[in-house]
């Protein structure tokens, strides 16, 4: 899978989070159930962060991913309660009409990997091991 990262815009430029160093600092956190109601982002386009619309071929793309996403993996959440990670998760519990979704909750925002960057100049291929 692509290398992802959770974007976010900040006074300085685009905040940008690995998240792999995301999961990593999430993994011994306590696991809690969280409403689908409290995720704000559901109600925001979020995909289409330029506020344009999304073409068919990429709602396609987001379609597949959120098909193939497992919700046994906790969804990772900032100290505030955004996504930081896990937002196919997310829609695969709305589409299943669940209520809830398992989250884990970062107690501190950690600073970004990268400020000011533009998303496509970012490192998404992994090093050769």
């Amino acid at each position: 899978m692509r290398k992802q990262y959770h974007f976010r815009p900040g006074p300085t430029g685009l905040r940008v989070w690995n998240v792999d160093r995301l999961v990593t600092l999430a993994k011994d956190l306590p696991r809690e159930l969280v409403p689908l109601s409290a995720i704000v982002e559901i109600d925001e386009a979020y995909w289409s962060g330029d506020g344009g619309a999304m073409t068919c071929r990429e709602v396609t793309v987001h379609a597949r991913l959120i098909d193939e996403a497992d919700l046994s993996f906790p969804v990772i959440l900032s100290p505030d309660g955004l996504v930081m990670d896990g937002m196919h998760r997310v829609a695969k519990a709305l589409l299943l009409g669940r209520a809830e979704v398992e989250a884990v909750r970062l107690r501190a925002e950690p600073e970004p990997d990268y400020v000011g960057v533009d998303p496509d100049s970012l490192p998404y291929e992994e090093p050769d091991a």
